[in-house]
């Protein structure tokens, strides 16, 4: 019969001894794998669609790589021009184009096309095409592959040749788009005459009217002319004429066609990139791919196709670049968040596992003192916290996966894994510290009584060389010194962490002296229980002081990006609302508009944007005011605050005027300025002001309006001041010719790319996750001491001490790191934010491109991101301390000392 084994396991033994420290064990891993792994997956995501979003703002024109080979010297006796226009000479060579840009970069075969284009612009002499200035139409022959597949017939049909067709043939067919039909007065069997080189002019008949699909995208897109025909102004020194330019749409097989015209006919390729392939993680080789066939081996490559002089050219690599520079400025602000919540996310693991190996230091030391081996106990240690942190990291793992799908998996898993290993060493590490030496009594560590290390000493003063090098660099490099900017303001807080360590027993040998003179035990015994704290009291005020550093530089950060957004949106509207018009308002608007819900001013003004002083060429914003109603204006917005009194009516007006105004026109004498209608007005100069509310720009002159002549006294801007106006009822309320702009509406349009906003929740989160642990991390301290405290009430209650004392007691003994932490914290925001706000600048993050008049938004310190989560932290720990006395005292006294001798 077999014997059956008389000790149980280790790792099921343990579990089942305490199920619920595992179980918040689990779930601590759990939170904290799901969170790293989590962080990555979302930057990538923003920065995906940020890179996205940037080159769909660039349009395709900008964005669609051109191959063009030169223009051939076509000779008309021959048969070079039908051979080389030829749709299957053309295609052959587009898919070969296709596998050389095709293969390094991801193309969208459906918006790409190829074909030939006249590039020279045709007039042409029918008499039915409009001339607005007097001036012939002009045109564009284009034959482009798939017009079929890309369009609608609205109207007749689609062109096609009858049969063979060459230089000399006498007519073609074509299509044009709607919209160009309706510019140029084109209708099915419109018949224009495009001339050419040594024989009658090439007749074009109109067989259809088409509608694009999709005409944004890039095969509408490339040249917008396809689809929507120009007014072109003619260039100075001529006098300004206009005349209409359009494009006919031939089938690819009339191309041969074109040699015959004077429109120098040329070939071409078009490559759309496919935008929903691209990936920022890419970037790097985005650039050197366009880089490549712009002028390097696939330039090459591409011209042993097409043939030599080939020239492949896009503006992709600006966007590319442009988006490449932003994100490098973002990227280092969101590290920082992520630095300093994994760094308390760290401690707390760490302070996990040491609170672990408290709660059982008895178990472990009896257990070396009988013989067990420092490697055997570390072994048993780490399988059992394995078997519960390495599913826990799994699950975690995979909700990160599950919440941000699309994104890279490699630095989730990295990130969770990390996490794991950590979760998994931090018990059996900290109890292989402790009992690496056999006995059963441990030494004490008062916080008052150790005295530092040299091997500590030597590690402080390499992070504080480290640290002083990351300001330094930072404030010399800016935010390009890459990953010091993340650093920076972690080193800070540990560095002031370590400082705090040296001064807090100091501190409190200097309290103990005068505390002993008070009347009563309990301010004198609070001091003594907290100068007998464990010195190992290092991690949790390294979790405090680094996440509040981290919160109060992310709040200054958050804070800095709204005032820059608010300041930016203002100096565009100039008030909380404004209704421009090109004309004169109706009279009645202004009472409409005073009397919708909200509104609290008005402020009537004329603009008049064509005025030029002295007569002269330059051309200023002249803008007349009711000088009450624009003070009031000014002053509510702090926009160029004056006086009522500088504008009062004069046969020489006085003026407000912008700095560069009053230096080109002078402010001693009066000068002339002609207005659009040619009325004058005498001004002279009388204030200068950096900023007005009417006009966003930096130029501007500002007078009373009822000294203009009576054509420009009416008003063409209301600004409007009020609690949450209603665009909507503004819209309603005023003609459709005006445009209505809210600050609200401005201010949302500069943060619209997603990179931003991406970069901005992130950076939220991460604050606010580094918050959450920075709390855990003072409740872990807080019930590391939890079972000393009680039985230390227990004892003291049977000596006579009272529950108020006993709740004193607590809250006095828990107070010095408390305080210490919060004044510490706070301190060591307000020096981090002083020392690297030289080198940030916050208005790429703040605004989607640079705002004229805009000063840089500069990172300065908020009061509520310093002082609140210091208050949360004193707080938290008073309130955790009475509760523990309140507790402690309904429990009674024997319970306590029975269970405070047993630990």
């Amino acid at each position: 019969m077999s014997s059956v084994p008389a000790v149980a396991p280790w790792v099921r033994t343990r579990l089942r001894a305490a199920p619920g420290a595992a179980l918040a064990f689990a779930l601590l891993v759990v939170v904290t794998a799901c969170l790293a792994g989590a962080f990555p997956r979302a930057v990538d995501r923003y920065e995906d669609a940020g890179l996205v979003h940037t080159l769909h703002q660039a349009r395709p024109e900008r964005t669609t790589l051109r191959v063009s080979p030169p223009m051939p010297q076509y000779d008309m006796s021959g048969d070079a021009p039908g051979r080389l226009l030829r749709p299957d000479v053309l295609k052959r060579q587009y898919e070969k184009l296709m596998g050389t840009v095709g293969g390094s970069l991801s193309v969208d075969r459906g918006q790409s096309a190829y074909g030939i284009a006249t590039q020279t612009d045709t007039a042409v002499p029918d008499p039915f095409i409009p001339r607005p200035s007097g001036l012939l139409a002009h045109v564009q022959l284009v034959a482009q592959s798939g017009l079929a597949g890309h369009a609608d017939v609205r109207e007749g049909r689609l062109p096609r040749t009858s049969g063979p067709v060459d230089a000399a043939s006498p007519e073609v067919e074509a299509a044009v788009t709607a919209a160009t039909a309706k510019s140029l007065h084109i209708k099915v069997g419109s018949v224009i005459h495009v001339p050419c080189v040594g024989r009658d002019p090439l007749a074009v008949r109109v067989t259809g009217i088409l509608t694009p699909r999709d005409p944004g995208r890039a095969y509408w897109s490339t040249v917008p002319l396809l689809r929507t025909p120009s007014l072109v102004r003619t260039p100075p020194p001529d006098p300004p004429q206009t005349y209409w330019l359009g494009a006919l749409l031939l089938p690819l097989e009339a191309a041969p066609a074109l040699p015959g015209t004077r429109g120098e006919p040329s070939r071409y390729w078009y490559f759309a990139p496919d935008l929903g392939g691209l990936r920022a993680r890419d970037l790097d080789h985005l650039r050197s791919t366009v880089a490549s066939l712009e002028s390097g081996p696939g330039l090459r490559h591409v011209r042993t196709i097409t043939g030599e002089g080939t020239d492949v050219g896009t503006r992709l690599d600006d966007d590319l670049a442009a988006f490449s520079q932003l994100r490098s400025r973002i990227a280092p602000l969101v590290a920082v968040a992520a630095a300093g919540t994994a760094t308390v996310a760290v401690v707390v693991l760490l302070m996990a596992g040491g609170l672990a190996a408290d709660r059982r230091r008895t178990e472990l030391a009896l257990l070396r003192a009988r013989g067990a081996s420092l490697p055997g106990l570390t072994g048993r240690l780490l399988a059992e916290t394995a078997v519960v942190a390495v599913p826990a990291g799994a699950a975690g793992l995979a909700a990160a996966l599950l919440l941000f799908p699309g994104a890279r998996t490699g630095p989730a898993v990295a990130a969770a894994l990390a996490v794991t290993l950590t979760a998994c060493a931090a018990l059996p590490l900290r109890a292989a510290l402790a009992h690496r030496a056999v006995r059963v009594t441990a030494a004490r560590e008062d916080v008052t009584a150790v005295r530092p290390s040299r091997r500590r000493t030597v590690a402080e003063l390499t992070l504080l060389a480290l640290a002083a090098g990351a300001v330094a660099t930072l404030r010399r490099s800016g935010t390009s010194a890459g990953q010091l900017v993340s650093l920076a303001p972690v080193l800070t807080g540990v560095i002031a962490a370590l400082l705090l360590l040296r001064l807090h027993p100091l501190l409190l040998r200097r309290l103990a002296r005068p505390a002993g003179r008070l009347r009563g035990a309990v301010g004198h015994l609070s001091l003594a229980r907290a100068g007998r704290a464990q010195a190992s009291a290092v991690l949790p005020l390294v979790a405090l002081l680094t996440a509040l550093t981290t919160a109060a530089f992310g709040g200054s950060v958050l804070t800095g990006v709204a005032e820059a957004r608010d300041r930016a949106a203002l100096l565009t509207v100039g008030a909380d609302a404004r209704m421009d018009a090109t004309a004169a308002l109706p009279a009645h608007l202004a009472a409409r508009v005073r009397a919708l819900p909200g509104v609290h001013g008005v402020a009537a003004a004329s603009i008049t944007y064509e005025a030029k002083p002295l007569d002269g060429e330059d051309t200023v914003p002249l803008v007349g005011v009711d000088p009450a109603a624009y003070g009031r204006l000014a002053a509510d917005t702090g926009l160029g605050t004056f006086p009522a009194g500088e504008l009062k009516n004069a046969r020489t007006l006085p003026a407000l005027a912008s700095p560069a105004i009053a230096q080109a026109y002078g402010t001693r004498r009066p000068f002339l300025v002609r207005l659009g209608d040619g009325s004058t007005v005498t001004v002279r100069i009388t204030t200068v002001l950096d900023r007005t509310p009417a006009v966003p720009g930096a130029d501007f002159l500002i007078v009373n309006r009822t000294g203009l002549p009576d054509a420009a006294v009416r008003p063409t801007t209301l600004l409007l001041t009020g609690a949450h106006l209603d665009a909507g009822a503004l819209r309603r309320a005023a003609p459709a010719s005006v445009t209505v702009q809210t600050l609200a509406e401005m201010r949302s349009r500069y943060a619209d790319s997603p990179l931003q906003t991406g970069a901005g929740h992130v950076y939220t989160a991460a604050v606010a996750a580094g918050a959450g642990f920075a709390v855990l991390a003072l409740l872990l301290a807080l019930l590391r001491a939890a079972p000393e405290r009680a039985a230390l009430l227990a004892r003291l209650r049977t000596m006579g001490l009272t529950r108020a004392q006993g709740r004193r007691l607590l809250v006095l003994e828990s107070l010095p790191q408390a305080l210490l932490a919060a004044a510490g914290g706070t301190l060591t925001g307000w020096t981090a934010i002083r020392l690297l706000s030289p080198g940030i600048d916050l208005t790429t993050i703040a605004l989607t491109s640079a705002q004229p008049g805009v000063d840089a938004a500069a990172l300065h310190p908020d009061i509520w991101s310093l002082t609140a989560p210091a208050i949360t932290v004193v707080v938290l720990t008073v309130g955790v301390a009475g509760a523990q006395a309140w507790w402690t005292g309904r429990r009674g006294s024997v319970r306590e000392l029975r269970a405070g001798e047993g630990r």
